[in-house]
Formats: C-alpha cells, sequence, structure tokens
C-alpha cells in the first residue's frame, strides 16, 4: 500500500509539474497557425476580417484595467488592443466569474503556469498585445489579470454582451 500510494504521489506531482512552467515575467509569444475557435460561454475567437470596433485597455501596476467596464452587442467582433503600463507582467483574461475564481486558484498554486487561449493576452512592461473576440452570446462576463496576487487585488473588469 505504501508503494501505491508513493506512485499516486509521484504521478501526481509530475502531472502538476507539467502546469507549472515559465509564466513569471517573461513574454509569451503568440503561437503560429490558425487561432483555436472553441465555443465558450462568452463567444468564440474571432477573424480580423470581422472586426467592428476596437476598444483600447490599460493595465498598471495599481491593479487596475482602464476601462473597467464594456458595453458590446451580441454578435459584435471587437479587437482589444491590451496597453501594459506598468512595470510588471499583467493579461486580460475573458471568462465567466466561475472560470476565472478557478483560473486565478490554479495561478496561486502553480505562479510559473503557462497557458495561452484565444481569450487571453499576457502583456510585458511596456508592451502592448490584443485579442479579436466575437460575442455571440448575451451576458455578462467578466475580465481579469489572472497572475497571482494581481486578481486577488481586484484587477477585474465586466462586460455586457446585451442581446440583438
Amino acid at each position: 500500500m505504501k508503494t501505491l500510494t508513493s506512485a499516486f504521489f509521484a504521478v501526481l506531482i509530475a502531472g502538476a509539474s507539467t502546469f507549472a512552467v515559465a509564466h513569471g515575467d517573461d513574454a509569451h509569444a503568440k503561437k503560429s497557425g490558425p487561432v483555436k475557435k472553441e465555443q465558450k460561454e462568452w463567444g468564440m475567437a474571432g477573424e480580423t476580417k470581422a472586426v467592428t470596433r476596437t476598444i483600447t485597455f490599460n493595465m498598471s501596476d495599481n491593479m487596475r484595467f482602464t476601462p473597467d467596464k464594456i458595453d458590446v452587442k451580441q454578435g459584435e467582433t471587437i479587437k482589444f488592443v491590451i496597453k501594459n503600463t506598468g512595470k510588471v507582467m499583467h493579461e486580460l483574461v475573458i471568462g465567466t466569474k466561475k472560470d476565472l475564481d478557478e483560473h486565478a486558484a490554479l495561478m496561486v498554486k502553480f505562479p510559473g503556469m503557462e497557458h495561452e487561449e484565444p481569450y487571453m493576452a499576457h502583456v510585458g512592461p511596456g508592451k502592448t498585445g490584443e485579442i479579436i473576440w466575437t460575442f455571440n452570446k448575451a451576458g455578462t462576463f467578466d475580465f481579469a489579470c489572472l497572475i497571482a496576487g494581481h486578481y486577488q487585488a481586484g484587477m477585474v473588469g465586466k462586460i455586457t454582451v446585451a442581446a440583438r
């Protein structure tokens, strides 16, 4: 039984370490190739040619987004330009409150976790990133910086998608 328990923990630790890779303050290069078009509760990755509006966000070391509330119409494809005016890495991740809470908890456990999805942008100090997203579902959704401590400090915002 002791061998089985030791083997279980070895597998668990090895599996967890795959999530804990190089998030830190390093910039994340966007993967080349097609964007993963997966329907999420809050929409799906958009195409550049479908962009109907551009919204610019500023992220700063005071752990706030400007703006922190936006309104869009169902069906709009928005290009988010995300500027990091701070001196540390920040990110913007779109999702539901539940999804962001779960992801933030993982980021606290594995602060070096690397992740790349079309609904998130990791932006180094003084840099600019972007997200192109189609809001094809009405509702109220959230965005946040999920780097350990940033979410907990209130680096969050709301997106309201009005039904057509």
